[in-house]
């Protein structure tokens, strides 16, 4: 029971300080990955793989996957719960508030700027999830340089990543048939990091 309230208190701190959407929780996740060891850096990668496949907000479906791969279902209770409910707090003082003050020039600027706390939230989002999909981490450590990080690539990733681009653009599929094809190709390929 104490492990699913610490699971619950530290989704919680996530969930009040992502700001910006779902993506904006992997740099969070990454940093609760490192202190708690709960789950590593690939099955956030793979938490996004499985959020962005599935129905719902990205954010609420890697908290419930984070939960579920560490403590079953109660802890995939205990990380959406203590996500959500950040933003439902917010979200009912801010409407009360904004009813009141939403003329106010405070109020705007505070606003305006969070802006770029949400832009850099995703951009380090991207940067983690471009070093944990298309970069082999353990040859980057190993050696410096340009040749190092050359080295490093997954190119079958990125090679696959620009075909689906490119298909995408030109056949018109729906999502869901990338997703599966991704997928199939991942198992047949083998692109795990």
């Amino acid at each position: 029971m104490i492990f699913l309230l610490k699971l619950f208190c530290e989704f919680f701190k996530v969930g009040l300080f992502a700001i910006g959407g779902g993506m904006a929780t992997l740099p969070f996740l990454y940093a609760l990955s490192a202190k708690s060891g709960w789950f590593t850096a690939t099955d956030v990668a793979n938490m996004i793989a499985v959020a962005e496949s599935t129905p719902g907000a990205i954010g609420v479906n890697m908290a419930t996957f984070a939960g579920y791969i560490t403590a079953g279902i109660p802890g995939a209770a205990a990380s959406t719960l203590g996500l959500i409910l950040p933003s439902i707090i917010v979200v009912l003082i801010v409407a009360n508030l904004l009813e009141n003050f939403h003329e106010n020039i405070v109020v705007k600027d505070a606003f305006y700027g969070l802006r770029p706390a949400a832009i850099a939230l995703l951009c380090a989002s991207g940067v983690s999830v471009f070093s944990v999909t298309m970069l082999s981490l353990d040859r980057l450590a190993a050696a410096a340089g340009f040749s190092a990080f050359v080295s490093a690539l997954n190119w079958k990733a990125m090679i696959f990543g620009v075909i689906l681009y490119v298909m995408q653009k030109r056949l018109k599929w729906s999502f869901v048939s990338f997703v599966a094809l991704s997928a199939a190709a991942g198992i047949i390929f083998r692109f795990s990091c």
